[in-house]
């Protein structure tokens, strides 16, 4: 009540329940012991790096496949669906970090290295699939990646349904489809090349191959 009242945070120690409380917006927030929120820390943490395991595999195989021009879009929903994941993991985990305060400092640095990259590559895969607007469908990659992070975890789990999200039908025969990547993730990876030069580049020869 008083934290609605002044309109600033407002912290409850009660010292014989041992409990630390904090309210804010009208919620309130048990704050855990650091050992306990560590511990979650560390779980998700490893869960993190068989993530992103995972999706360093499967973002390699799509490059050999978009070399030889030989990418459907079930490829493309797998790499989609591996960056959410990854991307989702890396969220819970910084809450933890942001509760541990300075001693969340060492588990900040390694969710750090595990998740450079991740958010570019998340939009480069939506740049470089994202169907042609067409008069019956047109999804920016805006909103393509609005719809990713909008799906369920059960959702997200489901191929067909990630690619409805970037914008496909769906359908087995979709998935098992063609496509041609424009090229945005293949030539951001060449050092010392600029986005603009990138972009002038896939406007000119219009794709990949």
């Amino acid at each position: 009540r008083v934290s609605k009242q002044v309109g600033f945070p407002v912290v409850s120690v009660s010292q014989s329940m041992r409990l630390i409380a904090l309210y804010v917006d009208g919620q309130r927030r048990v704050m855990e012991d650091s050992a306990a929120i560590l511990s979650r820390a560390n779980q998700a943490l490893a869960t993190l790096e068989r993530y992103k395991l995972r999706l360093d595999e499967v973002a390699g195989t799509l490059s050999a496949l978009e070399i030889e021009d030989l990418v459907t879009v079930r490829d493309v929903c797998a790499v989609a669906q591996r960056l959410e994941m990854v991307r989702r993991i890396a969220t819970e985990i910084a809450e933890y970090v942001l509760e541990l305060g300075t001693d969340g400092r060492l588990l900040a640095l390694q969710l750090d290295e595990l998740i450079a990259g991740v958010e570019p590559e998340r939009e480069l895969v939506a740049r470089d699939y994202v169907p042609e607007p067409t008069a019956r469908r047109a999804r920016t990659v805006e909103e393509a990646l609005t719809e990713l992070n909008a799906l369920t975890h059960t959702e997200l789990l489901e191929l067909p349904v990630v690619a409805r999200a970037l914008g496909y039908t769906g359908s087995p025969e979709t998935l098992d489809s063609a496509v041609s990547p424009r090229g945005y993730r293949l030539l951001a990876k060449v050092p010392r090349l600029p986005g603009a030069i990138i972009d002038r580049l896939v406007e000119h020869f219009g794709g990949l191959q």
